[in-house]
């Protein structure tokens, strides 16, 4: 079987290059551009393997994109890729609405021509996975149910309006054309290989050099969580059972506010490296709001798992410190990523 994944480079479609390497004898055709965000040391072992090719080119580029379906001739596709930091949609939002709506558009009408050709019985098992976030049903108050499937859409940033968009074109494809589509939305992420300029990361590497700990408001916004390996093998699982047409919600039943996984970080850190200059909390610093700071995200994750036969085997706790582990061996690989992207710039926060 040949997989074509957009995104492989990123912090989601490594994890599930990673996991398709270990669990499957699949090749895997890797779409990427290699944006800022791109880390081609994440797919790890996948770098040297004849059964793993990178294929620089940009998902908005139409031409391009069928010209890869030509070459690899796919039997599945995971769209991954995206721009998918909140507060840079804030600052310039036509990048998130070139990749995410018109990349997403452009697969979607490659595949589709792919599709069409293919003889009948590859046809009937081709599959195009939509890889989307929960941030598209807008924010939930205290004591409101968590997302389903059946929620309505609510964005509310210009990140979240745009994979709103990508999602009804996966679901309008599937609709007009009976293409064999489905979508995943998931929560927040966390875990190895992710960008420093996401909460947890951020959190990690600024406590390890003494700097800042950024937090929005008074820290009091609630993320549902889920770790990247866990959500890489409900994707993995989707692909293999999800049915066109559907929609699958994956996270673990983590709700956090963003204060305690700040100072959770804290704490496990002074365990692990204790500072000279005291406990950590000391660096925690209260910062202006975003502008349409969602209050809270949650998923029921419970439907996913019954239908896909996946379960999530990381609790935050244990998920988390082995983060943190992760980011203290491997100092080098962010400590670079800071010293090249940001030199000069003060950090955000990301959740």
């Amino acid at each position: 079987m040949k997989i074509l994944i957009t995104g492989g480079m990123g912090f989601i479609g490594s994890a599930v290059i990673r996991r398709l390497m270990r669990t499957t004898s699949a090749e895997l055709v890797n779409v990427d551009c290699l944006t800022y965000a791109a880390s081609p040391e994440a797919i790890e072992e996948a770098g040297a393997s004849p059964r793993h090719l990178h294929v620089r080119a940009d998902i908005a580029d139409t031409v391009a994109m069928r010209a890869v379906f030509a070459d690899h001739d796919p039997d599945a596709v995971m769209h991954l890729a995206a721009e998918s930091h909140v507060d840079r949609s804030i600052d310039g939002p036509a990048a998130f609405v070139q990749t995410n709506v018109t990349g997403t558009l452009s697969m979607l009408e490659a595949a589709l021509a792919h599709w069409r050709a293919m003889p009948k019985e590859r046809a009937e098992r081709f599959r195009f996975h939509h890889v989307s976030t929960d941030e598209v049903f807008g924010h939930l108050e205290p004591g409101d149910a968590p997302f389903t499937a059946a929620t309505p859409y609510a964005p509310r940033s210009p990140y979240a309006a745009s994979k709103a968009a990508s999602d009804h074109l996966v679901r309008a494809f599937h609709a007009t054309y009976g293409f064999p589509a489905f979508v995943t939305n998931t929560c927040n992420n966390y875990g190895p290989w992710q960008f420093p300029e996401k909460l947890i990361p951020l959190t990690i590497a600024n406590a390890l050099e003494g700097k800042p700990l950024p937090v929005y408001g008074r820290g009091e916004n609630v993320r549902d969580w889920i770790h990247v390996d866990d959500h890489a093998a409900g994707l993995v699982a989707a692909l293999w059972r999800a049915r066109p047409g559907e929609t699958h919600l994956l996270g673990a039943h983590a709700e956090r506010r963003n204060i305690e996984v700040v100072r959770t970080i804290c704490a496990v850190l002074d365990r692990l490296v204790p500072d000279a200059a005291g406990p950590r909390e000391r660096l925690i610093s209260f910062v202006t709001d975003r502008p349409g700071h969602d209050f809270r995200y949650a998923i029921d994750a419970k439907p996913a798992m019954d239908a896909l036969g996946w379960t999530p085997v990381h609790s935050f706790e244990s998920g988390l410190e082995a983060t943190i582990r992760w980011y203290i061996d491997n100092a080098a690989w962010w400590q670079a990523i800071r010293a090249r992207r940001y030199a000069g710039q003060r950090l955000g926060t990301a959740a």
